[in-house]
């Protein structure tokens, strides 16, 4: 009874379009309120939450994020993109698909690539005859790529619930993350061939070498990154920190697009989105303590598990669940609900973790360009000023690349586990 009150007054709050954060605080509270439990709870289970040392690479990823984004690191990775792809039919919707490729390695979330990529490639995708809606869709479906390919802040998040190496989570998303991407690229070759849509001029090697020196920089981030975390000379928050240096003194003195004075509302905009995260976090700590008093998390396994032991049958079903959860619940929040519920039902037929927290990530992060709740969706929707609903039919394609992606990286371990074990 009080664990279909805690659900469904969140559904219900969800639905009336309050944000999920506050959703899961006002349901925990409800909870709490009718089960006569001591609020004194709220802020110890909230801390508890958040008193991690690696949470605080959180705030320094972001903060690194918006320096470089600031810094002129978007245009100078569309224009890399766009010398090596452009040439190609449909060109600039393959150089969107790479630019988010490339962003991914600096921003670590889907949302930021979609309004910063999108803001670029949906406008000029437009202008040269692409539809609003495919240019759309487009954008919204190579922007889930940024979760995957490190940094990652959900990988961070992964790592923190159940104590998995970072270096190792950020080492296994590099091959799904460059297989989605390179997948994305088959529909929007394929869509642009069919229509008919425009290709540019082939550059030069010496201007594909000109706009290289442009984006090396930011690039050159991500590798430092890992190496530095796999290498084993830094942790992943000693290395946001080393990357927000870098980003400060790529934007001031090498591309020297950065101004001084813009670094207090930079840093402002950074504190907002972490602390937005952390609000998130501390909420979901609460509500999962609440489903783990409840015995939730073993009723799930149960039902799995008792549904069928079969490995395929038990994944495909966790699949369908996080594909479910993932169309209206953020992904953070949802990481910290359900990944703690569903590792041991991995783990017991025999998938490794690090597969298992890919495999999360992934699917969660599909939700991002799925109705009702897709953030990246919505917003590449409002960017190219067209329907929701065109949006969608246009996505359905890609939408399936995404789907194929995941059962390669679900059933074949070695796709997330050849780079980690190399690196062991």
């Amino acid at each position: 009874m009080m664990a279909a009150l805690l659900f469904g007054s969140f559904i219900v709050l969800i639905f009336l379009g309050i944000p999920v954060a506050f959703s899961l605080g006002l349901a925990s509270l409800l909870y709490l309120v009718i089960g006569d439990i001591p609020l004194t709870i709220i802020p110890q289970r909230m801390f508890g939450g958040l008193n991690s040392f690696t949470l605080l690479c959180i705030p320094g990823f972001i903060l690194a994020g918006n320096l470089m984004n600031a810094g002129g690191i978007t245009d100078r990775i569309i224009h890399f993109a766009n010398s090596i792809l452009g040439h190609i039919r449909g060109g600039l919707g393959l150089a969107n698909v790479g630019a988010s490729m490339g962003f991914s390695g600096i921003s670590g979330t889907a949302l930021a690539d979609t309004a910063s990529i999108g803001s670029v490639m949906i406008p000029s995708m437009k202008k040269q005859g692409y539809g609003a809606g495919f240019s759309a869709a487009v954008t919204a479906s190579s922007s889930v790529v940024g979760p995957i390919i490190p940094p990652s802040l959900p990988m961070i998040m992964v790592g923190t619930l159940a104590a998995l190496s970072i270096g190792d989570l950020f080492a296994a998303g590099i091959i799904p993350g460059l297989l989605l991407g390179l997948g994305l690229m088959i529909p929007t070759y394929l869509i642009s061939v069919k229509r008919g849509y425009p290709k540019g001029k082939r550059s030069t090697l010496k201007e594909i070498w000109t706009s290289f020196g442009g984006a090396f920089w930011a690039l050159f981030m991500t590798i430092i990154i890992l190496y530095g975390i796999l290498g084993g000379y830094f942790t992943p928050t000693e290395a946001s920190i080393i990357a927000v240096l870098y980003a400060v003194v790529v934007g001031l003195l090498v591309y020297k697009e950065l101004k001084v004075k813009d670094l207090p509302s930079i840093i402002l905009k950074s504190m907002v989105s972490a602390a937005s995260i952390m609000l998130l976090v501390g909420f979901a700590n609460l509500f999962g303590w609440i489903m783990t008093r409840e015995q939730i998390p073993q009723l799930i396994a149960d039902s799995i598990l008792g549904f069928s032991t079969n490995s395929v049958v038990v994944i495909l079903l966790v699949i369908l669940l996080l594909l479910f959860v993932g169309t209206f619940m953020e992904t953070i929040a949802a990481l910290v609900i359900l990944f703690p519920v569903l590792l041991p039902v991995a783990t017991q037929i025999g998938m490794d973790p690090i597969q298992f927290g890919v495999v999360m990530v992934l699917t969660l992060v599909i939700g991002l360009m799925t109705p009702p709740v897709g953030v990246c969706l919505f917003v590449a929707s409002q960017i190219g000023r067209v329907s929701m609903g065109k949006v969608v039919r246009e996505l359905v394609p890609f939408f399936g690349i995404a789907l194929l992606v995941l059962l390669l990286v679900a059933f074949v371990p070695q796709i997330t586990l050849f780079l980690p074990n190399l690196f062991e």
